[in-house]
């Protein structure tokens, strides 16, 4: 029983992972490939048929692939992070809001974009 609920918990954890991925394909604020990444690794811990249909897919399979075997982000994927990182911050600082929460959500977003660009990159 106890194994069934975990396999099931686990399955739980990868739609909810793959959805926010999906929503992100159609939703430019929402990142997709490391929801993507997330379905792909709990699929691994309890839907092996979710992991390997993510890991054979045309478009999502090769950067499951590349960070599973290097931690490598395309420097595409980098810039493209970086364009819609600064277009949010942008919009950020223009709305009404408490100087220092514009601060911190900027202050995280420097921080991922710091941690993104040293990631390697795919040969």
């Amino acid at each position: 029983m106890l194994q069934q609920t975990k396999i099931l918990l686990w399955r739980l954890f990868a739609l909810i992972a793959l959805l926010l991925g999906l929503i992100g394909v159609f939703l430019p604020v929402v990142p997709t490939v490391p929801f993507i990444l997330v379905a792909a690794w709990a699929g691994s811990q309890g839907w092996p048929q979710l992991e390997q249909y993510l890991l054979t897919h045309q478009r999502f399979g090769p950067p499951i692939r590349d960070w599973r075997e290097s931690g490598a982000i395309t420097r595409r994927a980098k810039a493209l992070a970086t364009i819609m990182m600064g277009g949010s911050m942008t919009l950020l600082w223009l709305m009404p809001l408490h100087p220092g929460l514009r601060a911190g959500v900027s202050a995280v977003m420097v921080c991922a974009l710091i941690w993104l660009w040293s990631r390697p990159e795919v040969r």
